[in-house]
């Protein structure tokens, strides 16, 4: 897997994941704001698959 994600991509994913998690945590959203966990997990691996599929890479470094 080369990271695909890029620096301010990532931290957008996390904010956003962390958000709607807490969400769905207090009951605010419901059950469905546990998908949250998808762009947390994006966003802290540095990868997304949909972005590998699409040939998107909003990363700037060089690949590890």
């Amino acid at each position: 897997m080369t990271r695909n994600v890029g620096t301010i991509d990532r931290a957008i994913r996390i904010v956003i994941g962390i958000a709607l998690i807490a969400a769905a945590a207090t009951g605010t959203i419901g059950m469905w704001g546990y998908v949250g966990i998808v762009p947390l997990a994006t966003g802290l691996i540095g990868w997304c698959p949909p972005y590998a599929i699409f040939g998107i890479n909003t990363c700037k470094t060089p690949s590890e």
